[in-house]
């Protein structure tokens, strides 16, 4: 058995197929993961998030240590609940994490991923050690995504005293408010809300969200839907042995001359040396699902060994959206607009792209 989140229950009394997430047990879908995937570029849906790890950087030095913390720079925050995206780099540059950090009234509060909370707490309280700040795990708070084209007045229906709140939003910002945190991020390539919410009032916040039409959905949807968004999954797309400059990342990087963060200078090393892959699209027209870990060769030498000419796929699956298979994988650099996918013994052509492959609901592929 799991960790359990509040609404573990609402899960079970809705027929939601529970699986194991990262420790906790989480509903992998509740009928159809296709159709929940549907539901979310169409209209809403919702997905029990609150694994999630939330912890607030409070103290006189919260901002210095942030901003050596992360290789996103904090001082972009320059407006009370705006949001950052950012990794956590070791001192070799690699990822321990993504997260996103928001500007609270007095401090910061970032949230960071379940499967990664240990390793990521004992890192942070490491590095905090230098600093005069404080790191408070909200352990107290649920979390609720509401995703796509018809979430923001959805959720307004079942909070109509939010609604001036949640129309002040712009897009990555979130605001707090009696112990409630509605903010205006996701992970699926749709607009729509993050919502902190007190564990005890989560029940009742979903099923008000149930009565105006927004449908429950899994961890399955969600996996899909970041996929054709082109969004990187922990421990598949990034990890600790690469770095954001291999993950499509480099946007993240704020680099600067007045500001040290940990890993910058393995970063700069491997600018000057060269960057020796990259994470791209990859689409199959094709019949066939993209995998995980399937060999992504640039010749048709299917006896070629794992060298420069090779790379993998890191995350892969069949896009609902598009209707076939789509994948992203981190391959050399002088990767063109095409390749081959090793699937059970055969060199597969597919084509490559630049992630999305969906964005708002609307195909960016075109085949």
């Amino acid at each position: 058995m799991g960790l359990k989140t509040a609404l573990y229950d609402v899960h079970q009394r809705s027929g939601a197929k529970i699986v194991d997430f990262g420790g906790w047990d989480m509903p992998i879908h509740y009928g159809s993961q296709i159709e929940e995937h549907h539901v979310v570029r169409q209209t809403a849906g919702m997905f029990d998030v609150s694994h999630m790890t939330v912890i607030d950087v409070q103290g006189k030095q919260s901002r210095a240590y942030l901003r050596y913390l992360l290789a996103n720079d904090v001082d972009k925050l320059n407006v009370i609940g705006k949001a950052l995206y950012s990794a956590m780099l070791n001192e070799q540059g690699g990822v321990l994490d993504d997260l996103i950090v928001y500007r609270m009234p007095k401090d910061y509060r970032v949230v960071v991923n379940c499967a990664t909370r240990e390793k990521d707490l004992a890192w942070m309280n490491k590095q905090a050690e230098a600093f005069d700040v404080e790191l408070i795990e909200q352990t107290d708070l649920a979390m609720i995504a509401i995703q796509g084209p018809q979430a923001l007045d959805k959720v307004k229906r079942a909070k109509p005293d939010q609604v001036s709140l949640i129309e002040q939003l712009s897009v990555f910002q979130g605001l707090e408010t009696e112990g409630w945190m509605f903010c205006r991020t996701g992970y699926t390539g749709e607009d729509g809300l993050e919502v902190m919410v007190p564990s005890a009032e989560a029940a009742e916040f979903w099923q008000g969200l149930e009565r105006v039409g927004v449908r429950p959905c899994g961890l399955g949807a969600r996996d899909t839907l970041r996929l054709e968004a082109g969004m990187n999954l922990y421990g598949s797309d990034m990890d600790e042995t690469v770095t954001p400059l291999q993950s499509n990342m480099a946007w993240t990087v704020a680099f600067s001359d007045d500001r040290d963060f940990i890993g910058k200078a393995a970063l700069q090393a491997q600018k000057q040396t060269g960057i020796p892959s990259k994470l791209v699209g990859l689409v199959l027209e094709q019949r066939g699902i993209l995998r995980g870990h399937q060999r992504v060769v640039l010749n048709d030498d299917s006896d070629a060994s794992h060298d420069q000419s090779e790379g993998e796929i890191t995350s892969g699956s069949y896009s609902p959206t598009l209707g076939c298979s789509i994948a992203l994988a981190r391959v050399p650099q002088q990767t063109s607009e095409t390749c081959l996918v090793d699937m059970r013994g055969k060199l597969i052509p597919v084509s490559v792209v630049k992630p999305p492959f969906v964005r708002n609901g609307q195909r960016v592929y075109k085949s």
